[in-house]
């Protein structure tokens, strides 16, 4: 099996022969064939981490689960750690009943632990809106609010207000309107 190092090479020269090659002209366009005749991908990987949420990893799974939650199925994730996630929920709010969306402790763990990035396709794009509830995630969406406010904020997330946000209101700079859509670093 490849190791971690092998992994991280290949994402690292990925990485730079993308931002390398990127030129002010948008007309340019990058063929596969330039990425694929430069990196090697045959060989067998093996799963390191998983986060399709952010933070729901790092919270609710033990240093000892780590190896097993990171080289789980999605689709058996909820059945084999629901219950350890419902323990890890009631020890940081032992006041949980419900929260804003109606999900009792067993069924906000159940869907904790399935711990993918949904994406509709028939809703808009986002975290939570008010509305639409894991629909996907737009670049402003404040994840960790969201996940703040369905741990501590109660039915109505107006408990323990100060545990439902980390008071970081955005980004520190503004996204691009266009691609890549991220701000440019510091």
């Amino acid at each position: 099996m490849k190791t971690i190092k092998n992994i991280l090479a290949t994402a690292t020269i990925l990485t730079a022969t993308l931002f390398v090659g990127c030129s002010d002209d948008d007309s340019v366009a990058l063929q596969s064939t330039d990425i694929q005749t430069q990196i090697d991908f045959s060989g067998t990987y093996a799963q390191q981490d998983q986060m399709g949420r952010p933070a729901i990893n790092t919270v609710f799974v033990s240093s000892g689960n780590k190896d097993s939650f990171n080289t789980t199925t999605p689709s058996t994730m909820g059945a084999n750690f629901q219950s350890a996630f419902q323990s890890r929920l009631l020890a940081l709010n032992p006041g949980y009943s419900t929260n804003l969306l109606g999900l009792d402790a067993p069924t906000f763990t159940g869907v904790l632990a399935t711990d993918v990035l949904n994406v509709s396709t028939t809703a808009p794009t986002t975290f939570f809106d008010g509305t639409n509830v894991l629909t996907g995630r737009a670049l402003a969406d404040d994840v960790i609010d969201v996940e703040l406010i369905l741990i501590f904020g109660g039915p109505n997330a107006t408990a323990n207000p100060g545990l439902t946000s980390d008071n970081v209101g955005s980004n520190d700079k503004t996204f691009l309107s266009s691609f890549p859509y991220l701000a440019s670093p510091w």
